[in-house]
């Protein structure tokens, strides 16, 4: 089994090519939303897919447009132009049977600037009499147009095939390349005062004025004797002109971090308790895969009978990370913060946990043996075979015959594997591989 981190390709282009549509073909779902209307995608949504063996993360974007005018339209492009900047290929979507346009030519140009690997899909073209309608894409000088029809698949398997053939291989960190730990939270929850703690120094400024914090800052540090490499949370920076807003940029850049990261620490103020905005950084978290620590900063400034109301609160607001450990500490005068390199090393032993194939189907067995799938349309579910792909989080790929496994038993197949090998601290991932019994 392979040990190297999936690569990232954002996928990009100006509204409604059909960018949700072709993810939605690679990954095999309906996942990312899909609507005739320009614009509906306007967070970027991160997909994990597998083509040949080789595994990767899907970057969703938002339409890329030249006009300010249009709603979102800048907001769309600092996602879009963040999402090439934290990838390591761009899929660059085009509507093969329209006019080259302003809003395709805009998108190439930040796609050469950023100097990463291109493939350009020419979508729509769903007859071979139509592929000389994708000439005009070769003068956005970005190589070959690839055609392609997201809807009925035609051509997928070819521009897949060009997609993995770009992306380098990130193996898994040696003694030079200590774990990546990112640093995530809203403003001003005390991500930097962390990072300093850590680090011994005044590294980065630190301000009552949330988002003082603006470019990005890599630190080696050591904890409890193994070296790690902290990532505070910055890279964007703001624009004039734009309504801009502190919390939405916290994601943005969390989601930059969490990207290139092993593992995050997610800092949550313990005086506000865990937000709206924590819980989109806490989800960006399970989507890149990374392990996750959650810290409940400022916990000296907490009134004593406010404590117990915020353990019981901070948990239930973040459920769906309920196997993330949660430690109480104040960045500021040191107090716990001596507990973070345990936590640490322990999610990350985790999060590259193996099972043999051999181990893993006689659980799987043994766990539908005692609670079968349930049958769906009067038709029964069966696990032929589990085997793990994959570590950094662990994935496990079930093969399956007859009606579609329903998600409330990928969640209890998720239960029994975290039951079975503790794994606090990281996201599994369960993919499905179904036929139907008339195909075989």
């Amino acid at each position: 089994m392979s040990s190297e981190r999936s690569a990232v390709v954002a996928v990009v282009g100006r509204p409604n090519v059909g960018k949700s549509t072709l993810i939605n073909r690679v990954i095999g779902r309906r996942e990312a939303v899909v609507q005739s209307q320009p614009g509906v995608t306007r967070d970027r949504r991160i997909f994990p897919a597998n083509w040949g063996d080789r595994p990767f993360l899907l970057v969703d974007t938002g339409g890329w447009e030249v006009d300010p005018s249009s709603p979102f339209s800048n907001e769309i492009r600092l996602q879009a132009e963040a999402a090439v900047n934290g990838a390591d290929a761009v899929l660059f979507v085009v509507d093969g049977t329209a006019a080259l346009g302003d809003d395709d030519e805009g998108m190439a140009a930040v796609v050469k600037k950023s100097g990463i690997p291109v493939v350009v899909a020419a979508n729509k073209i769903d007859n071979p009499h139509r592929e000389m309608t994708v000439s005009d894409y070769w003068t956005l000088g970005l190589g070959e147009p690839h055609p392609v029809s997201a809807i009925h698949g035609r051509g997928v398997g070819d521009l897949l095939d060009k997609v993995v053939s770009v992306l380098p291989r990130h193996e898994a960190p040696t003694q030079d390349e200590p774990p990546r730990i990112a640093i995530v939270g809203r403003p001003n929850t005390g991500k930097s005062t962390l990072l300093n703690r850590l680090c011994g120094s005044q590294r980065v400024i630190v301000s009552d004025v949330p988002g003082t914090t603006r470019d990005p800052v890599d630190v080696d540090v050591k904890l409890e004797g193994v070296t790690y490499r902290l990532v505070d949370t910055a890279g964007i920076r703001r624009r004039p002109k734009i309504n801009e807003d502190a919390d939405y940029y916290s994601v943005l850049r969390a989601r930059d971090a969490l990207s290139r990261s092993d593992a995050a620490l997610l800092v949550v103020d313990s005086l506000e308790g865990a937000t709206y905005q924590d819980q989109k950084i806490a989800n960006a978290a399970v989507e890149a895969g990374t392990a996750l620590v959650v810290l409940l900063n400022k916990w000296d400034a907490i009134d004593p009978e406010q404590r117990e109301i915020t353990e019981r609160s901070v948990p239930a607001r973040l459920n769906f990370v309920s196997w993330a450990p949660v430690l109480r500490m104040s960045a500021l005068t040191g107090a716990r913060v001596g507990r973070l390199g345990a936590a640490v090393e322990m999610v990350l032993e985790n999060a590259n946990q193996r099972v043999s194939t051999g181990e893993l189907n006689r659980l799987v067995a043994a766990w539908v043996a005692a609670q079968p799938p349930p049958p769906h349309k009067g038709r029964r579910c069966r696990i032929m075979y589990a085997v793990q792909v994959g570590i950094r989080p662990p994935t496990i790929v079930l093969f399956t015959v007859g009606a579609k496994l329903a998600p409330e038993y990928i969640r209890f197949l998720e239960r029994k594997l975290r039951e079975q090998f503790d794994l606090v601290g990281t996201p599994v991932r369960f993919v499905t591989r179904r036929r139907t019994r008339e195909s075989r």
